[in-house]
């Protein structure tokens, strides 16, 4: 459309030009007729016939030009009528571009033109292939470029139009192009709208010649040195401190420092104070210069414009990690007030559970069907089903709960006390079916298999028992539970135990004499009960002899094996002054002798006795 305006209007200005040619032609041949007229007239060697014919070819001459003015007048008159219509098409098509601009500028947001985090202006429309994007940053990176140059030169920026655009150059270098779009979107003019940019851009390089122009850099240099000399007097200075901090640590060794000790154990003597001492003092020290030099580097940096961004890029890898984690505690205050209410009332109700337990156990609380000796136990279980219960409760307040590595940590954790315990809890199931079972209680005599002994301590893993010779024998509670277990306590306060011991002799010796004397070394054996009355059993009779079992009440069965001692020393003692040999059927199946095999004393006592008879 607008090429067909374009050769329509250079018509019609060539057919213009036509005419003034005509109109000149028709000039110049009447000043060349008049011209002639008067050379004739002045010589007067001209015909009164030839004056007649130059006058009507003057008049001739005359109305070709007034005919050529008129056809002038109705050409421009055309042209003025054609001008009227295109701009009138211009004009509704302009209005319809405005309307659809306004419609999309709710909507289309501009691009930026950036220079140094500075927005200078915004482009709307495409040009050449280019979106407002690729126009706008390709414009802001041009004059980013050229404004960082020492040789900037603002006079060297001037303005280029064309019939379509208008462009602010620097030199050669197209800087930005304003089109009839940008100047519709802008609301202006295209020629008020290159001014405009113009003007914003020479105003940009003004600023930018004052950060990156020589004196500003001599400046910055200047300031650097500054920084680094003021850097190097604190370095010397901190290293100079704490040079005198180690001294005067070094001189507290005699005379303030003192050794730590818990009852006899030394646990720091004075050298060692120092030597820790000495080693805070150099963490402390590299903190100070570390933090020396994290406050000077981004100094340095953001001296220079060209590394202004990376100082405080340099600046945020410190500061934002320690924002990140103070903003971080500062939310996780309300979890972790929640976190301390659950823990304390889980504390609270633990020490009410311990209480009643405790008085349960020393019989200031009694409960029906329930033994003293399940209160410390069930106190346990239920310990461990609070504190469960807590971490339960607790979990989702954690920082990180939400976090697949921090539920993978607790998954892996699960698999591997889920693999790795199977012997624990059969241990520790083992040891409350034990509790409850009641099979026997710290302090009874118990044999376990071929372990005989006291027991000193009940967990919910093991037991430990003390054998007479004062041996710890710690045994697995799934042991206990698998085997066979004898408690000499149980009953003994209450029955008293029996205690047996076999004793033989040959069949010339009478019974009734056997059971008194074994009954009368019962009674003078120490822990051996009155009540009920010892007794003896013949548990067998055999080819050369005859078995006597004694039988006594005791109620100290952890005194087993002093009683034992005890009545076989009395059996011995009563049974030689009675003259009455303790024979061995093996001995017996091979003696050749009527040699009496027993004390001398009591032989020289025997062979008195039968004198005395004799």
């Amino acid at each position: 459309m607008k090429l067909q305006r374009f050769f329509i209007i250079s018509l019609l200005m060539l057919s213009t030009i036509s005419a003034k040619a005509q109109i000149g032609n028709a000039i110049r041949e009447i000043f060349h007729v008049k011209s002639d007229s008067s050379i004739v007239a002045d010589s007067s060697q001209v015909k009164d016939g030839v004056v007649d014919q130059d006058s009507l070819s003057v008049t001739q001459l005359q109305q070709s030009l007034e005919e050529a003015k008129l056809s002038e007048a109705n050409l421009r008159i055309e042209f003025e009528q054609f001008k009227l219509k295109v701009l009138a098409g211009d004009s509704i098509r302009r209005h319809r571009q405005l309307q659809h601009i306004d419609s999309l500028r709710r909507t289309t947001k501009g691009s930026p033109v950036m220079v140094d985090e500075d927005t200078l202006f915004y482009i709307y429309t495409n040009k050449g292939g280019l979106s407002p994007f690729q126009r706008a940053q390709r414009a802001g990176e041009l004059i980013e470029e050229i404004g960082k140059k020492i040789t900037l030169d603002t006079a060297r920026v001037y303005i280029e139009n064309t019939d379509i655009f208008s462009d602010v150059m620097y030199d050669t270098e197209v800087l930005v192009s304003v089109t009839d779009a940008d100047a519709m979107w802008e609301g202006v003019s295209r020629d008020s709208l290159v001014a405009n940019r113009k003007q914003i851009v020479i105003d940009k390089f003004n600023h930018m010649k004052k950060e990156y122009g020589f004196w500003r850099m001599v400046e910055s240099v200047a300031y650097c040195l500054l920084v680094l000399f003021v850097q190097y007097l604190l370095y010397k200075f901190t290293c100079w401190g704490f040079a005198k901090i180690g001294k005067r640590i070094t001189s507290l060794k005699d005379t303030k420092l003192k050794s730590i000790k818990i009852q006899s154990y030394e646990i720091l003597n004075t050298e060692k104070q120092v030597a820790l001492l000495l080693v805070l003092k150099r963490i402390v020290k590299y903190i100070v210069i570390l933090l020396q030099l994290l406050i000077s580097l981004p100094i340095i940096f953001s001296i220079f414009p060209s590394t202004k961004g990376f100082a405080m890029q340099l600046l945020s890898y410190f500061l934002v990690p320690i924002k990140k984690i103070t903003f971080g505690v500062i939310d996780y205050i309300p979890n972790l007030i929640s976190i301390l209410v659950i823990w304390y009332a889980t504390r609270a109700l633990v020490r009410l559970a311990r209480y009643i337990a405790l008085e349960i156990e020393c019989g200031n609380l009694k409960l029906k069907n329930f033994f003293p000796e399940w209160a410390m136990p069930t106190f346990s279980i239920v310990r461990i089903l609070l504190y469960t219960f807590m971490i339960a409760m607790i979990y989702n307040y954690l920082p990180g709960s939400d976090s697949g590595v921090f539920q993978g940590i607790s998954v892996f954790i699960g698999l591997i006390i889920s693999l790795g315990s199977s012997t624990l809890i059969a241990n520790l199931m083992a040891g409350l079916v034990i509790t409850f079972m009641r099979p026997f209680r710290v302090g009874d005599r118990i044999k376990l298999n071929d372990t005989m002994g006291d027991i000193i301590e009940k967990t919910p893993l093991v037991t430990r028992v003390k054998t007479p010779k004062n041996e710890i024998v710690t045994v697995p509670n799934s042991f206990v539970m698998s085997s066979m277990t004898t408690n000499y306590s149980s009953s003994a306060q209450e029955y008293g135990l029996i205690i047996h011991s076999d004793v033989t002799f040959g069949y010339e010796v009478p019974w009734q004499q056997v059971h008194q004397i074994l009954i009368q070394a019962a009674l003078a054996t120490p822990y051996i009960e009155a009540e009920p009355r010892p007794f003896v059993l013949q548990t067998k009779l055999d080819d050369w002899y005859v078995v006597y079992q004694i039988n006594a009440y005791t109620r100290h069965p952890e005194q087993m094996s002093l009683i034992y001692s005890n009545l076989h020393q009395q059996i011995q003692d009563l049974f030689n002054e009675a003259g009455i040999e303790i024979m061995s059927p093996h001995f017996m199946g091979v003696r050749q002798t009527d040699q009496v095999f027993m004390p001398e004393e009591y032989l020289r006592n025997k062979e008195n006795k039968d004198e005395s008879k004799g």
